[in-house]
């Protein structure tokens, strides 16, 4: 079942319309409303939304209650969640933050919001990169890259995910000006933080011969990628595959095709590892660099989609755990995840409640500074 997050600031652009240049602060609000504003974030939150509403079985809703989310989605028939409770009439910003904290502990796959550029400044003072975000456009200042471009547009790409579909994502800026200098004249815009954002799929890429991919090619930019965020004091384990020896290949290290490698400053630690042998090499590495990371790069199987549990057994769910799922390095080119034909990446550990906690939606490095969203599933004797 995918896991929406929504978020609706039901106040958001109503001060659009009344040249107020602007929603922010109480007394802005309360003078919009007293004017007669129209509340328009839950009819552009009801646009997005019904682009959903054929995959209506496939998802389930995770909002706050009342007009922040849970009264709409109801309204249209979605299945509703509510993790937050506004304990006001009037929502504030600690509200969204609020909602957005919760949302993130109900592990949900993507937070879809309705606001402005207020609005994202809030919802990225939670959220930060820890979890995909799209914007709703709804408000008067819509700077920010984190929104997509009609309210329709924001349910097209929630759907594609919904479908399996490759799902490309980036780091998108946080922007917002300050109202106070806006209604006097002055625009000040400044870069409030980051999030990542997924948007509509893109294969069209630089590295590619004759309108395909050169697998070659590709695979250089992934090393490339992989390689330039490695941080000497980490340790790396080097999980079976051609990509992953791709990126061996580049570094200048021996490898082993189909077993699992320790790296740690570019330099080969240890070779053809067991999971006991991993594992006691990821306990000294805590021990001796604690505030170090231990992280995973690995691959799938072309065809089948396994990420774990076919041909890397070493990588046992005590090793998985220990390393985490933040730590996990995803590569793979756009080819082999679009052979997949939609169905979701598999994490067959022998750990059930291990691979229910790697499912979701995770990034996927396909090049140089690009990566994919793409759903890991986990299998069970019902299915999926």
């Amino acid at each position: 079942m995918f896991k929406l997050g929504l978020v609706v600031n039901p106040f958001a652009g109503i001060g659009g319309a009344l040249a107020l240049k602007g929603s922010d602060g109480t007394e802005t609000r309360e003078k919009a409303m007293a004017m007669g504003a129209e509340q328009r974030a839950l009819s552009r939150t009801h646009i997005a939304l019904e682009v959903l509403i054929p995959l209506q079985p496939k998802l389930c809703i995770y909002t706050a209650e009342g007009d922040m989310g849970a009264s709409i989605s109801r309204e249209m028939g979605f299945d509703t969640k509510v993790v937050y409770t506004c304990p006001n009439l009037q929502t504030e910003s600690e509200d969204t933050e609020n909602t957005v904290a919760a949302l993130i502990q109900a592990n949900v796959d993507v937070i879809l919001f309705a606001g402005g550029d207020g609005t994202a400044r809030n919802v990225s003072h939670i959220a930060g990169d820890t979890v995909p975000v799209l914007g709703i456009p709804a408000g008067c200042k819509i700077h920010s890259g984190v929104y997509a471009v009609t309210p329709q547009a924001a349910g097209r790409v929630v759907a594609l995910m919904l479908q399996g579909q490759v799902v490309t994502v980036h780091d998108a800026d946080v922007m917002d000006i300050d109202e106070n200098a806006f209604r006097a004249g002055t625009v000040k815009a400044r870069k409030y933080g980051e999030m990542r954002v997924p948007d509509a799929v893109q294969y069209v890429q630089a590295v590619k011969v004759g309108g395909k991919e050169s697998e070659e090619l590709v695979l250089m930019d992934l090393a490339a990628h992989v390689i330039e965020d490695m941080e000497d004091s980490d340790l790396y384990v080097m999980g079976s595959g051609s990509t992953v020896a791709a990126i061996m290949d580049e570094m200048g290290l021996n490898n082993t095709l189909l077993g699992v490698d320790v790296v740690q400053g570019h330099t080969l630690v240890a070779s053809d590892v067991t999971a006991q042998t991993l594992l006691d090499l990821l306990q000294a590495h805590h021990k001796q660099y604690p505030e170090a990371a231990r992280k995973l790069v690995i691959t799938l199987i072309g065809g089948q989609g396994h990420v774990f549990g076919r041909g890397n057994q070493q990588l046992s769910p005590e090793v998985i755990r220990f390393i985490g799922k933040d730590n996990i390095i995803l590569v793979a080119t756009k080819t082999k995840l679009s052979e997949l034909n939609g169905r979701p990446l598999i994490a067959d550990t022998g750990d059930v409640e291990l691979d229910q906690a790697l499912a979701g939606f995770m990034p996927v490095v396909t090049g140089y500074h690009d990566q994919v969203l793409y759903r890991l599933g986990w299998q069970s004797e019902g299915g999926e």
